[in-house]
């Protein structure tokens, strides 16, 4: 006669095991975003004077919350960025992290925000971009294409009135001038940030400065409605900063889709505001100042290019890839990738602290202040020269 089998009962909770942490993580980033989004926190703080604060915790939760997702997703249909010689990891990571992004601003924007005509035409603009970048981090589109669909963006932000005022009225063809000027300033920004995502934080950490900087300078005009939605982008940003710049490597990478969108909507916040009254100077440093980092490398790197003569022509330059980037050549210098970054941090904020100082300048001082930034850029252009005859280790 066998003895029966015994059976031992133990609860769910301990055959299971412990709850994984990711999931615990997971539920709780959940939580937050669903807490920020309920709770009518908008009311209280708007009343307390810091919606500001708000809007950026609430990107921040949707992007903390939303790119575990979208990374699985990039996981799952192997949207993968493989190691190359010129690339700067050594593991396949996941590409998408801008839907991320997107989805934390778009988020942020459609609960807190009543559309102006300019705002709906920098969404539009922005969602054009980041569809164009998904679709080149899916099947890397020719670069000539992802231009005309930037071109495309920029002329759809225009229909809706986003539109640069820089040249005088009374010059021919001005209005004109003014479309042809907003079209180059949209493409040039969102592609000096994308050509600056060649490192882990970089184009996002890019973002986030430079949208605390329009933050800044749209109170000082009082552009209250700039400056929350400087605060959406800031807050989007930072949300996905944990996955990106972090120890032991990137655990996804924006992508085209999120470097671009980045560009395109500080781009937009640049032209939307109206940075000096009756002083278009003023007007059009400010923003310059602020984005005078990325702005400062597509110029640099793009004079650099034709003069050596790696390119002759513009479909050359757009299929142009090389390691001749700014923060390509702080790596040259000895700079580790991370310290390579934060100087590039430190610049961009020393730029922006100067745009904000304009306002209120005299001329005197506004002239002290641009030869002050122009010192700036003049030492990063000799590290790059130093860095670009370096020998490579």
């Amino acid at each position: 006669m066998t003895e029966p089998r015994r059976v031992s009962f133990r609860p769910p909770s301990t055959q299971a095991g412990l709850m994984h942490p990711a999931t615990v993580m997971h539920l709780a980033r959940l939580m937050l975003m669903g807490l920020l989004l309920l709770t009518p926190i908008w009311g209280r703080d708007h009343a307390a004077r810091l919606p500001w604060l708000y809007l950026v915790v609430l990107a921040f939760a949707v992007a903390l919350f939303a790119t575990p997702l979208v990374r699985a997703l990039a996981l799952r249909w192997a949207v993968l960025d493989m190691p190359a010689a010129r690339k700067g990891h050594d593991v396949a990571t996941p590409l998408l992290g801008g839907a991320g992004v997107y989805c934390a601003f778009a988020v942020t924007v459609l609960i807190s925000f009543d559309f102006s005509l300019q705002l709906k035409g920098v969404a539009v603009g922005a969602s054009m971009v980041v569809a164009i970048g998904i679709l080149d981090d899916i099947t890397d589109l020719r670069a000539s294409l992802k231009l005309l669909g930037h071109i495309g963006a920029a002329v759809a932000a225009i229909a809706y009135g986003v539109v640069l005022n820089v040249t005088p009225h009374w010059m021919p063809a001005s209005a004109w001038m003014n479309v042809g000027l907003t079209i180059l300033w949209f493409v040039m920004v969102t592609n000096a940030i994308q050509f600056l995502d060649g490192m882990d934080g970089l184009a996002t950490g890019l973002g986030v400065i430079a949208g605390i900087f329009f933050s800044i300078t749209a109170l000082q005009t009082e552009q209250r409605y700039l400056m929350y939605l400087s605060a959406a982008l800031v807050g989007a940003c930072l949300g996905f900063l944990p996955y990106n710049f972090r120890p032991g490597g990137a655990r996804i990478f924006l992508g085209d889709s999120g470097a671009t969108f980045i560009g395109f909507t500080l781009a937009g916040l640049a032209v939307m505001g109206e940075w000096a009254e009756e002083d278009p100077i003023i007007a059009l440093l400010t923003p310059m100042l602020i984005l005078g980092v990325p702005l400062f490398d597509i110029g640099f790197v793009g004079v650099a290019r034709i003069v050596t003569g790696r390119v002759h022509s513009l479909s050359e330059w757009l299929a142009y890839t090389g390691r001749d980037h700014i923060h390509h050549r702080f790596e040259q210098l000895g700079l580790t990738r991370t310290q390579s970054v934060l100087l590039i941090f430190f610049l961009a904020s020393t730029l922006g602290l100067s745009a904000i100082l304009l306002k209120d300048a005299t001329p005197r001082e506004a002239v002290l202040l641009l030869v002050q930034a122009a010192c700036v850029l003049a030492i990063v252009a000799v590290l790059e020269g130093v860095g670009r005859w370096r020998p490579r280790s």
